[in-house]
C-alpha cells in the first residue's frame, strides 16, 4: 500500500489516512465504515467507533495498532475494489488526487535517527572541508537525532533560517519502524520495518559546521525542517529497497543522480545497532543519510531564495518543496 495522510480540499475535516492508487486516494476510515455497514457487520454507530479506532487520522496511531489496522485497511480497499465509490453512509470514500492536499505521511514520531550510510557522500563532504573520513565511520553506524517537531510534508514551504547563509537539501530515503523492540538482531530487524518514504534532511550548512566543530550536534543546523513524503510504501510492496534510483532536481534541473545500491550499511544494520540496550518504537524514523552527490555541498552549489526542490526515488514518488526567506 501507498499510505498517505491527506485533507480533502472541499471539506473542513481533520487529516485522514488514505491509500494512493494511481490518481485516486481511497479514504480508509470512510471505506471501512461503508464496508462494515453494507456487509451488515456493524450498526452505523458501531462502524464509526470501529473505524475511528482502527483507522485513525494519525499515522503513528495506525502503525501502533499493528496487524488489526492493516487488516481493516485491506478490507476497506477490497470493498472499494468490488463496489467502487459508494456513499452508503452519506460520505465520500474516494477522491481524485487533485481534490486533496497531501500532508507528511507521518505527522510526528517518537524519534528521528538520521544515519550516515553512503560512503561517497561522506568522502565528498569531508573533502570539501579538507578532511578525510574518520575511521569510526567504518566501525559503527553513526547517526544524529533530529527534531520530530519540525516534520513537514510535500508541497510545504521551507522557511530559510535567519541565522544561515548556506541552505542545502539532502536526498535520502527513510525507513519507518512498524514494531517496537530492544536488542534486536540483524536477522530479526527486517520484521520490525513497516515501510519506506522519501526524506529531505534540509541543512543550514554554515551553522552545522560551527556546531560539529564543537564536538556535538548538529542541532540548529538541522532542526528547522525535515520533509517526508509523498507517501509511505509498505515493505510488502517494496521487497528490495537497495536498488532504487535517487534523483534531485532544482527548478527542473537535474543536480543529483544516485542509487540506494551504494549504501554501505542497510536499515537492518541500523536497527540492530540503535536497539542495543535501548527501545525503538513503532513509528520511529530511521534516515538512510544522503546518497553520494545527493546535496549541494558535494556539488559546490547552494540553494537560493525561491528554489523548488524535487526529490524522486524509484517506487517512492516525488517529494517537492520550495525554500523561501522571510521578508
Amino acid at each position: 500500500m501507498k499510505l498517505v495522510r491527506f485533507i480533502p480540499k472541499c471539506l473542513g475535516i481533520p487529516p485522514r489516512i488514505g491509500v494512493l492508487q494511481k490518481n485516486i486516494v481511497v479514504d480508509l476510515a470512510a471505506s471501512f465504515r461503508a464496508y462494515l455497514y453494507a456487509r451488515n457487520l456493524s450498526s452505523k454507530e458501531g462502524a464509526y467507533r470501529l473505524a475511528d479506532t482502527l483507522l485513525p487520522g494519525k499515522m503513528l496511531e495506525f502503525i501502533e495498532n499493528g496487524p488489526l489496522s492493516m487488516e481493516a485497511a485491506h478490507n476497506a480497499l477490497q470493498f472499494i475494489k468490488e463496489e467502487g465509490e459508494t456513499n452508503v453512509l452519506g460520505e465520500k470514500t474516494t477522491f481524485q488526487d487533485d481534490e486533496v492536499q497531501l500532508l507528511s505521511p507521518i505527522e510526528k514520531s517518537y524519534s528521528l535517527r538520521d544515519f550516515l550510510s553512503f560512503e561517497l557522500h561522506l568522502k565528498n563532504a569531508r573533502a570539501r572541508r579538507g578532511k578525510e573520513v574518520p575511521s569510526v565511520w567504518y566501525e559503527i553506524p553513526i547517526y544524529y537525532k533530529g527534531n520530530v517537531s519540525s516534520i513537514v510534508g510535500p508541497e510545504d514551504a521551507i522557511e530559510w533560517p535567519s541565522y544561515s547563509n548556506f541552505m542545502d537539501y539532502e536526498l535520502e530515503m527513510a525507513c519507518i519502524i512498524g514494531k517496537s523492540g530492544k536488542n534486536i538482531s540483524k536477522e530479526e530487524a527486517e520484521d520490525h520495518i513497516f515501510g519506506y518514504t522519501i526524506m529531505n534532511d534540509f541543512s543550514a550548512r554554515d551553522m552545522q559546521f560551527k556546531e560539529t566543530e564543537g564536538g556535538l550536534g548538529p542541532a540548529k543546523g538541522k532542526d528547522f525542517a525535515t520533509a517526508f513524503g509523498p507517501y509511505i510504501i509498505t515493505k510488502d510492496e517494496l521487497p528490495d529497497p537497495y536498488h532504487l534510483r535517487m534523483t534531485a532536481k532544482i527548478n527542473g534541473e537535474l543536480w543529483s543522480d544516485g542509487n540506494s545500491n551504494s549504501m554501505y550499511r542497510k536499515f537492518t544494520d541500523m536497527i540492530a545497532y540503535a536497539s542495543q540496550d535501548e527501545n525503538i518504537s513503532a513509528g520511529d524514523i530511521f534516515g538512510s543519510g544522503t546518497v553520494g552527490n545527493g546535496c549541494g555541498l558535494e556539488l559546490g552549489k547552494q540553494l537560493k531564495d525561491g528554489d523548488i526542490i524535487e526529490l524522486e526515488i524509484e517506487h517512492l514518488g516525488v517529494l517537492k518543496n520550495q525554500v523561501f526567506t522571510k521578508k
